[in-house]
C-alpha cells in the first residue's frame, strides 16, 4: 500500500506553533513509513496499511483545521502499489515532496506555494533497471537535465547471440579522437570527459548499475540537449510524449530506491546506515525473506547444517552465523590453524560478511563459517566466536591469523585466551602503499621495509635495520609505522618462529591471504545474489579438492634428484604438497658448506651457507644456524621453515644429510598433508573410547564416518556403486540386529 498525494497549497502561516506541529505530523509520518519496512507477516502488513491510511486521514483534518479559510485543501489522492512516495524535509528552509507523476515539488515554509522542479536524482550504484531501453532512457534524461549528451561507449553481447547484458554509457565528450579523424572544420568537443555509468545484466534479470563517475571536466551545456542515440523501439512509443517518458523513468527509479534503500527515502548508502546502526543489519527489501529461504533449504538438504542468530532487544536480526555439513567437517581436520576474513565488513561492501578460512591436506583454502555481522564491534565478534566455538564442541583453534584491529584482538582475547593471534603480514605489506604512497622518498623506504621483514633472521637483525630505516628518512613521528612497530610481535616473522602456521604465514614475498569468495563477491554484491553465488563457490571447491585426492591417489610424482628424502615423502604427501617440498630438496644443492659451530653434548649447532639470489639477479652467500639433537632426533633451523609452512627447509636437510640420516623423523612428517589424512583422522576418533550412553557421541562418530565413504564415493562411478552396496549392507545389517531384539521375534 502507497501513499502519493498532492501536497496542499496554502497562504504565508506566520504561526511558529502550527509550522511546528506540521512538521511534527510530517516527522511522524516518516516514523511509521520506516517502521512500516519491518513488517513480515501478512497480518502485520494489512494493519500497517489500514494505520497509514489513518495518519494520512489525520494529517487531513489537522491541516484543514490549522489553514481554515486561508488556504485551499486538497484532496489527498491514493494510490495502492509499491512505496514510490517519499518526503524529505529540511526544516531550516523548504518542505520536499512528490508527487504522484514523480515530479520534485518544493513548497516555500513561509508561502507554501508550490514551485515544480523536474529533477533527475543522480545515478548511484547498485540502482536497477527492467531493462536496458529503461536504463538508457534514464540516463539519458538526467543527461538532458545537467545539459550533456549521451554516447554508448561499450556493449557487450552474449556468444552466438545478439542478447545484452552488458554496456557502458558516457558523456559524449569522453575520450579524444584520433589524429586521422579529426575534422579541421569543426570544434573538437571531446575533452576526456570522466563521466560515464556502467552497468549490467544481473541474475535478478533486471539491469544493475556497477559504476558511476558523475563529475564533468568540461562545462555543462543548457538543459535541451537530445542523445544522438536513437531510440529503439522499445522506448520510442508513439502515444508516449516526452514528459510522460521522463515521468516514467522517475517512478521506476524511485521504486527501486525503496527495493534496495531498506528504512528510509535517503538510506540508499548501505555502508552509512551500517555505521549509524551497528545494533542490527542493514537488509534490504527481500533480504530477510532470502536469508529464510537458504536455511530451510539447507536445513532440508544437509543434515548436519548449523546455523545461530543473534536478536537484539528490539526483535530485529543483529547477527548469523552458518555452517554446512562439509565446512563442519573441515573444523576437525583443518580448524588448528584460522585465518579470520572480514575483508568486506571493514572495507564496507554491500554485504557485511566475514568468513573463517583454514588450509586443506592439498594447501588450499577451505571455508570454516560463515558470517553476517552488524557492526565491527567488540559484541558481534564477540558473538560470532563463541557461536562457531560451540559449532566446534569447544575446540579452540591453536593460531588465528587476522587483519589488525584492535576490537577483534579484544575479542579473540576474550574468547580464545589459549590462542596464538597473529596479525596476517600480506595484509600489512598490502597497505604499504596505501599509508607510506605519500612519502618523499616511498620506493626507498618501502625497500628498506621490505628488507627488515623478510630478509632479517634474528630479533636483533630487524631491531637494526627497522632503526636504520626510520633514522636515515626521519619517519620517527610516522603515527602508522609506529603503531606497525608496537604490534611487531604479532606480525614480523623474527618474533613467531615459535608459532605453528601449517602454511598460512604468508611470510615468503609475494605470498598471500586471499579472501575465500574474492571471485564471488563484489563491492556491491546485493545479499540475495551472494547466496545463490556462496553454493556455487563451495561446490567448486570441493571439485577442485575431489580432483586433487584423485590426482594424488592415482599418479606418482616425478622425482627430480636421488635423495632419499624426496622418494620417502613423495609415497605420504598430496601432490601439491609435496612439490613445495621437492623444491625445498632441489635448492639443497645451493648449499654448499655445512659446519660445526658449538657441541653441547648431543645438541650441536651447524652452519649451513646457502647462495641466495639477491637485487639485480645477483646471488649472494648468507648462512642459517641449525640446531640438530643426535638423542631426541629434532633437527631446528633458524629460518623456521617448518613452522611457518609445515615441512623442513633445505637447510635442515642438509643437516640430516650431514649426520647420515636418511629418513626424515615422524614428528617432521605432518599428517594433515598425508593422502590419507581424513582416512586417518577418521580411524584416530575411532570407538574405542564411545560412551555407552551418550547417544550424541554415537551420532558425531557415524556421521563423521558416512561422511567419508560419501566423499570417497563420489570419486568415479566405480567408487559410487561400491559406496551405495556398503550403505545397503549396513542398513541390512542394522535391520537384523533390530529383529533380534524385537520382543515380537522372540
Amino acid at each position: 500500500m502507497s501513499s502519493n498525494f498532492n501536497v496542499p497549497i496554502g497562504r504565508s502561516m506566520n504561526n511558529r506553533r502550527r509550522k511546528t506541529e506540521k512538521q511534527k505530523l510530517i516527522e511522524t509520518h516518516h516514523r511509521h513509513l520506516r517502521e512500516s519496512a519491518a513488517g513480515e507477516t501478512l497480518a502485520h502488513r494489512i494493519y500497517l496499511s489500514f494505520h497509514r491510511i489513518l495518519l494520512v486521514f489525520e494529517i487531513v483534518c489537522l491541516l484543514t483545521l490549522k489553514l481554515g479559510n486561508k488556504g485551499v485543501l486538497r484532496l489527498f489522492q491514493m494510490e495502492i502499489g509499491s512505496h514510490n512516495s517519499e518526503q524529505v524535509q529540511d526544516p531550516e528552509s523548504n518542505v520536499i515532496a512528490t508527487d504522484r507523476d514523480g515530479v520534485l515539488m518544493e513548497l516555500d515554509a513561509e508561502n507554501c506555494v508550490r514551485e515544480e522542479k523536474k529533477e533527475f536524482v543522480a545515478p548511484a550504484i547498485g540502482m536497477e533497471f527492467e531493462s536496458y531501453e529503461d536504463a538508457y532512457n534514464y540516463y539519458n534524461c538526467y543527461a538532458k537535465e545537467l545539459g550533456f549528451r549521451v554516447r554508448v561507449k561499450n556493449s557487450w553481447f552474449k556468444r552466438n547471440s545478439k542478447e545484452k547484458y552488458g554496456a557502458v554509457l558516457c558523456c559524449s565528450s569522453q575520450g579524444f579522437k584520433r589524429i586521422k579523424d579529426v575534422n579541421r572544420l569543426r570544434k573538437e568537443t571531446r575533452t576526456g570527459c570522466p563521466a560515464m555509468l556502467r552497468m549490467r545484466l544481473a541474475d535478478s534479470k533486471r539491469w544493475r548499475i556497477l559504476e558511476v563517475a558523475l563529475e564533468h571536466n568540461h562545462l555543462l551545456g543548457t538543459k535541451m540537449y537530445k542523445s544522438m542515440k536513437k531510440m529503439t523501439s522499445g522506448t520510442k512509443r508513439k502515444s508516449q510524449s516526452c514528459s510522460d517518458t521522463e515521468n516514467q523513468t522517475l517512478k521506476l527509479y524511485r521504486a527501486l530506491v525503496i527495493d534496495s534503500g531498506g528504512n528510509g527515502p535517503s538510506n540508499f548508502n548501505a555502508t552509512e546506515a551500517r555505521n549509524d546502526s551497528p545494533n542490527q543489519l542493514n537488509l534490504k527489501k527481500g533480504d530477510t525473506q532470502a536469508i529464510y529461504n537458504y536455511l530451510c533449504r539447507m536445513q532440508l538438504t544437509n543434515p548436519n547444517f548449523f546455523y545461530l542468530m543473534d536478536i537484539n532487544d528490539d526483535g530485529r536480526l543483529r547477527n548469523v552465523f552458518w555452517i554446512d555439513a562439509r565446512s563442519r567437517e573441515a573444523c576437525g581436520y583443518f580448524g588448528d590453524v584460522i585465518y579470520f576474513d572480514n575483508t568486506y565488513l571493514a572495507n564496507k561492501f554491500e554485504i557485511p560478511l566475514v568468513a573463517l578460512v583454514g588450509i586443506n591436506h592439498h594447501g588450499q583454502a577451505v571455508l570454516l563459517g560463515c558470517a553476517l555481522l552488524a557492526g565491527e564491534t567488540a559484541e558481534s565478534y564477540i558473538w560470532l566466536f563463541k557461536a562457531w566455538l560451540t559449532c566446534v564442541s569447544g575446540r579452540s583453534p591453536q593460531t588465528i591469523i587476522t587483519d589488525r584491529c584492535n576490537v577483534v584482538q579484544s575479542a579473540i582475547a576474550e574468547v580464545f585466551p589459549s590462542c596464538h593471534h597473529c596479525f596476517g603480514l600480506s595484509l600489512i605489506i598490502k597497505k604499504v602503499p596505501e599509508k607510506l604512497g605519500g612519502s618523499c622518498n616511498y620506493d626507498a623506504i618501502r625497500k628498506a621495509l621490505l628488507k627488515a621483514v623478510y630478509e632479517t633472521l634474528k630479533v636483533i637483525e630487524f631491531e637494526a635495520a627497522w632503526g636504520y630505516m626510520i633514522h636515515r628518512f626521519g619517519i620517527g613521528d610516522h603515527e602508522w609505522l609506529q603503531s606497525l612497530y608496537d604490534d611487531r610481535f604479532r606480525w614480523a616473522p623474527v618474533y613467531l618462529k615459535d608459532t605453528s602456521f601449517s602454511g598460512m604465514s604468508a611470510t615468503r614475498p609475494g605470498e598471500t591471504l586471499s579472501p575465500f569468495f574474492d571471485k564471488y563477491v563484489h563491492k556491491q554484491t546485493p545479499l540475495k545474489e551472494f547466496l545463490d553465488k556462496y553454493e556455487l563457490a563451495l561446490q567448486k571447491k570441493h571439485k577442485e579438492e575431489a580432483l586433487a585426492d584423485i590426482d594424488s591417489r592415482s599418479s606418482s610424482p616425478m622425482l627430480k634428484t636421488r635423495c632419499s628424502f624426496e622418494l620417502q615423502l613423495s609415497k605420504i604427501y598430496t601432490r601439491d604438497i609435496f612439490k613445495k617440498f621437492q623444491f625445498e630438496v632441489e635448492e639443497m644443492y645451493s648449499c654448499f658448506s655445512t659446519t660445526q659451530l658449538h657441541i653441547d653434548g648431543p645438541i650441536i649447532i651447524f652452519l649451513v651457507k646457502e647462495r641466495v639470489v639477491a637485487d639485480g639477479n645477483q646471488r649472494k652467500i648468507r648462512d642459517y644456524e641449525v640446531l640438530y639433537n643426535r638423542t631426541a632426533g629434532e633437527v631446528r633451523c633458524i629460518c623456521s621453515c617448518f613452522n611457518f609452512h609445515g615441512y623442513l627447509c633445505r637447510h635442515a636437510l642438509c643437516v640430516l644429510n650431514f649426520n647420515g640420516v636418511e629418513e626424515i623423523p615422524s614428528k617432521y612428517i605432518l599428517a594433515r598433508w598425508k593422502k590419507d589424512y581424513k582416512r586417518l583422522y577418521i580411524l584416530d576418533h575411532s570407538s574405542n573410547n564411545v560412551d555407552g550412553t551418550d547417544r550424541m557421541q554415537w551420532f558425531g562418530q557415524l556421521y563423521r564416518s558416512a561422511l567419508q565413504i560419501v566423499e570417497e564415493g563420489v570419486i568415479s562411478l566405480d567408487h559410487y556403486n561400491v559406496a551405495v552396496q556398503t550403505f545397503e549392507e549396513s542398513l541390512k545389517r542394522v535391520h537384523e540386529i533390530e529383529e533380534k531384539h524385537n520382543p515380537e521375534n522372540l
